[in-house]
């Protein structure tokens, strides 16, 4: 607790350097955190307020001694609420102590009328660990919750301040270390952050061939040939070295858009084993239709692909989710990458998409380990859950400027990439989120961006965090005019 108010007092004082605090204080840890965090700040020379909710004594151990002036805020007293509003009117900024993570419910008076006063100040606020009101393991809002500008988390996010709706009421999340253990593996998320990707990004040796680093065939359709082209440019933006288009003689087209592929006519069958064989990685789906011919095509490069990596997608998701008894009918193994949104995850199992909007989380780890394979399921945020329970949760989200036909192919693209140059399934998935991500955020174009941007902005995504960068056997320093005039 003094760690965890320390660091909130550092994070207040650095943001939020002027004005009084004022902080709501409940009877729990969250409100002795507070307290710490008030005392911290008296003792650097902020005017300090603390305004009790609940039980808390106002003589508090955690105090030491200081003298921190304390109102007590009982709703049900006449006058107590306007006396309230215009404490936190006059507040430079407002610290949330009131609930933490430990709620499950809906919050009952007197926080409930608390947190509505604090959110009619218009006030910044500042949340301890995650905004009162918001469950910190689901993100789930059941009732009255503040709205904050900042929420400091301690130790690390909670997953609850990840997840929608809890997420926008979150504002800017930082994480303190205030001295715990190091947390147990199982059961935890990661995020995919900048220093995340940057450590599990693909480095190429100095001297490197083609072959070297990378074949992916993408198994795609004629049906939308678009989809395969989008596919097979962010395929090569990603490093891939060279990209096999499997599809029918009308998709050939896409040699036109993409010169650097290849075309394999599945027409013939032996050309699309061979295809299969030849590439280290595969990415079925894009384009690939629903009809016989394509699930013909998609039980032969499942057939060949033997133990070879693959993202599998799309149409390839609907002719899954239409075998005997929904879902994929075998099981993939855990080197393969199934990419559904929420429409596609209700066909491959017995959930209606409202049920999996509910519980995204336990939809994405219990599809991973029922079917043995790495589920990427796509929302804000995307998840990322391996068959042994770990989940990833992406940090580069683009919202509702990514909902746009097309997007979808350019993931693929990616993933299949990574995955042809050896990176492991659930890294392939996150860095192709977190390279798309950051590819449609440097567009700025919002509600105009098409995936076709995208894919042209990937090689300034891969570039600005010194991504993709080629391993050199001597020591070699380059000096970056942008960055020093």
């Amino acid at each position: 607790m003094e760690n965890a108010g320390q660091r909130a007092a550092l994070i207040v004082e650095h943001l939020l350097p002027s004005g009084r605090v004022v902080a709501t204080v409940g009877a729990g840890n969250n409100g002795g955190d507070a307290l710490v965090c008030l005392r911290a700040l008296a003792a650097w020379g902020r005017d300090v307020l603390a305004v009790a909710v609940g039980g808390r004594n106002r003589s508090d151990p955690v105090l030491h001694g200081w003298d921190i002036p304390c109102r007590r805020f009982d709703p049900g007293r006449p006058g107590a609420a306007e006396e309230l509003a215009g404490v936190l009117a006059g507040a430079g900024v407002v610290v949330d102590g009131l609930l933490g993570t430990g709620i499950r419910g809906a919050p009952r008076a007197p926080h409930a009328a608390a947190i509505g006063l604090v959110n009619e100040a218009g006030r910044p606020v500042v949340a301890l660990d995650a905004p009162s009101g918001v469950d910190g393991n689901t993100g789930e809002v059941r009732g009255e919750a503040v709205r904050a500008d900042v929420t400091v988390c301690f130790g690390w996010p909670k997953l609850g301040t990840l997840l929608y709706p809890g997420r926008d009421l979150c504002g800017r999340v930082v994480a303190v270390e205030i001295g715990f253990p190091p947390p147990e593996t199982e059961g935890w998320a990661r995020l995919a952050t900048p220093g995340w990707a940057r450590e599990a990004f693909p480095r190429r040796p100095s001297v490197t061939h083609k072959y070297d680093v990378g074949a992916l065939a993408v198994v795609a359709g004629s049906a939308m040939p678009g989809a395969a082209i989008l596919s097979t440019r962010a395929a090569f933006r990603c490093g891939v070295g060279l990209v096999r288009v499997c599809a029918t003689g009308p998709a050939a087209a896409v040699l036109g858009e993409v010169p650097e592929a290849l075309f394999v006519d599945t027409a013939d069958e032996e050309a699309l084993r061979d295809a299969v064989l030849r590439s280290d990685a595969l990415a079925i789906g894009p384009g690939m239709g629903t009809g016989a011919r394509a699930g013909r095509q998609l039980q032969l490069a499942l057939q060949a692909r033997e133990s070879r990596p693959a993202v599998i997608d799309a149409d390839a998701l609907t002719l899954l989710a239409g075998r005997p008894g929904g879902g994929p009918g075998q099981r993939l193994g855990a080197n393969t990458v199934v990419t559904p949104h929420p429409g596609e995850m209700a066909g491959l199992t017995a959930r209606t998409v409202a049920a999996i909007q509910r519980d995204r989380v336990a939809t994405a780890r219990d599809f991973a380990a029922a079917h043995g394979v790495v589920t990427l399921l796509k929302g804000t945020p995307t998840l990322v859950a391996d068959p042994e329970g770990g989940l990833l949760v992406s940090t580069q989200e683009g919202g509702s400027d990514l909902a746009v036909a097309g997007m979808g192919d350019v993931l693929t693209g990616a993933i299949g990439s990574f995955l042809a140059q050896g990176v492991e399934p659930v890294a392939a998935a996150g860095l192709a989120l977190h390279v798309t991500g950051r590819a449609a955020a440097r567009d700025g174009l919002g509600a105009a961006l098409v995936p076709s941007d995208v894919v042209e902005a990937i090689p300034e995504a891969l570039s600005e965090e010194g991504c993709g960068d080629t391993d050199l056997p001597f020591p070699f320093v380059t000096f970056d005019q942008r960055r020093h005039g």
